[in-house]
């Protein structure tokens, strides 16, 4: 215990040492959080229309008017001529252009069938796709709106039959309340991971590893010794960034946070684990960075953060099983939004458990060749 406590000593004055990393560690990662929480949004705005109006009457205008007052759409203008209008759509300058064809009012009060023609630019396929539909569903209100004004609503209406709609765990379908657990758990997954990752890699450097080997350290020891002081960094990261969610954020933490904490401790073993094993199998800080770069990107772009992965193809969703940072999302979630316990997540628990001792003892297996 005595020579544990000497190198979590030595690793803690080591960082309290380094001013320069103080705010790296302490301030970087909250910074992010609160640019992150407030950028990082699955939300469209101001999505640039052209609308050509071909038919030039009180119903027109009235859809127009409808879509102008949307806090989604930007009406860039109003023509009448398509060739204009898929001009404006050539030079990049609108994302959706909207025909409304001649004898549209006709149509509607000959209470014939009415096309409308949507066409969007696709360069960007997700604001394509929202757009779209966003577009469409401002144009069925308003078709809706029409049939329920006119006296045909009462022959083709269903009476009895009633919907609501009901949203649970994010009532406001608030961005934030989606995004912000998730972006907490990257934050605390990169300073862990890069940090233990360049930690021994620094002793090779400085030539203080083969003062350490020669000692008679045991490997355990020493390897608890370095970790902890990290471990701490994670938990003290992971608390103040959940203070930070809920009060400028406005998260809800509706379940247990000992869930939370307990499931963050196993965590982060397998996070330092990994840096850890990246240290022992690299010679510079450099090699060390690089490596923890190219995992990091995978674990996030592959965690379900910012893409769904259900609607990654069946080779890529297999592969995010092999993921902590999916499990910790979904932990997050489920415990801060659901209210879930620990019946709900304890698969997750097993798994990470399961994944924290294999790459721990890989990573000290792959240190006793250091020696």
């Amino acid at each position: 215990m005595r020579t544990i406590r000497f190198i979590i000593q030595k690793e803690f004055r080591q960082i309290f040492r380094n001013r320069g990393m103080l705010p790296i560690i302490f301030v970087l990662p909250m910074i992010q959080l609160l640019i992150l929480g407030n950028a990082a949004t699955y939300e469209i705005r101001d999505i640039k229309v052209v609308i050509i109006d071909k038919d030039i009457t009180p119903t027109s205008h009235r859809l127009i008017s409808k879509l102008e007052g949307s806090p989604y759409f930007l009406l860039m203008d109003v023509v009448t001529s398509t060739d204009l209008g898929l001009e404006y759509l050539k030079r990049g300058t609108s994302d959706i252009i909207l025909e409304i064809p001649s004898k549209f009012e006709h149509s509607i009060v000959k209470r014939e069938s009415v096309q409308l023609q949507l066409s969007a630019n696709a360069i960007d396929g997700v604001k394509a796709g929202l757009g779209s539909s966003y577009l469409q569903a401002i144009v069925m209100e308003y078709g809706a709106s029409l049939v329920a004004a006119s006296s045909l609503q009462r022959r083709i209406s269903i009476s009895g039959i009633k919907t609501s709609t009901s949203n649970w765990y994010n009532e406001d379908l608030d961005y934030k309340t989606f995004m912000v657990p998730g972006i907490l758990v990257l934050l605390v997954t990169m300073i862990g991971t890069f940090l233990t990752g360049m930690n021994v890699v620094r002793e090779k450097e400085i030539g203080t590893i083969e003062q350490l080997n020669v000692t008679p350290i045991r490997k355990q020891e020493f390897i608890i010794g370095k970790l902890f002081p990290f471990m701490i960094i994670g938990l003290f990261e992971l608390t103040f960034g959940l203070i930070l969610a809920k009060l400028i954020f406005d998260i809800p933490i509706v379940g247990s946070l000992w869930i939370i904490f307990a499931f963050s401790f196993v965590y982060l073993l397998v996070v330092l684990g990994i840096g850890l094993f990246i240290s022992t199998v690299t010679e510079t800080q450099q090699q060390a960075m690089f490596i923890s770069w190219f995992f990091m990107v995978i674990f996030i772009l592959m965690s379900g953060l910012f893409t769904p992965i259900e609607n990654m193809p069946i080779w890529a969703q297999n592969i995010t099983y092999f993921n902590p940072v999916r499990y910790f999302i979904e932990v997050m979630r489920m415990v801060m939004l659901k209210g879930s316990g620990f019946y709900e997540v304890r698969w997750h628990f097993m798994i990470i458990t399961g994944y924290g001792i294999g790459i721990l003892s890989l990573a000290v297996w792959r240190y006793k060749k250091v020696n």
